[in-house]
């Protein structure tokens, strides 16, 4: 019976799915936290709520703890039977390793005339003269982050991920959706699929850097 749970400093829990009751969160902690709190279709900031959280019957729901402390949430159900959409650590003890250009050739249609490449081992990026194309690993997403120079822009390709901009969450997006992501936006994939990839053609404009990112929650790790 799971009516608590404890987030450690920068971590975070499961995306759930919530059952067809009213659910209610209550945060303990010993000062006020820095948290970020996925409520259905929001992404909402500690200054957002106060002393609870309440999440509709069959709303996703997730707590990501950006403070240095642990923070403890406290659950008015068992929520053991609730469907999990993503677990940002289901492949934190395993082997990491980055894919290659040939094992997603194989799989896909890759255009050949890209002139870079940036291999990780959750994501895999083919760099054009304009535009990026980006694979996300099934059951993986990219940390939530921000940029201070350029703006993106994205076009879904396939795969019907979950996509965070700004404070709105957007569920199982369908391909050709679009997205503009300003300056300072909070953005991220979530790729729920158990055995295919999410693909995405990223643009942008300003200046492009790839130290220009700033990770609030970063479940991978990548430095």
């Amino acid at each position: 019976m799971k009516r608590k749970e404890a987030i450690f400093s920068k971590r975070g829990t499961c995306l759930r799915k919530n059952g067809s009751l009213e659910l209610q969160l209550s945060i303990n902690h010993t000062r006020s936290p820095d948290l970020f709190v996925i409520n259905g279709k929001k992404l909402m900031t500690t200054d957002l709520f106060s002393a609870g959280i309440i999440i509709q019957p069959n709303d996703y729901y997730m707590l990501i703890n950006n403070s240095n402390e642990t923070v403890e949430v406290r659950y008015s159900l068992d929520i053991s039977n609730h469907e999990i959409i993503y677990d940002p650590y289901k492949f934190e003890k395993v082997e990491k390793k980055n894919y290659t250009p040939d094992y997603l050739k194989q799989i896909y249609q890759v255009p050949e005339d890209y002139i870079d490449i940036l291999p990780k081992w959750y994501s895999f990026k083919f760099t054009y003269k304009d535009y990026n194309i980006i694979f996300v690993r099934p059951q993986l997403g990219i940390s939530l982050q921000t940029h201070n120079h350029r703006n993106e822009f994205w076009e879904i390709l396939e795969g019907k991920p979950i996509i965070i901009n700004g404070d709105i969450v957007h569920y199982f997006v369908e391909n050709n959706s679009k997205f503009e992501i300003p300056i300072n936006t909070f953005h991220s994939v979530i790729n729920p699929n158990v055995d295919k990839f999410v693909i995405l053609k990223e643009q942008w404009s300003g200046y492009f850097d790839e130290e220009d990112i700033k990770r609030v929650f970063n479940p991978n790790n990548y430095t």
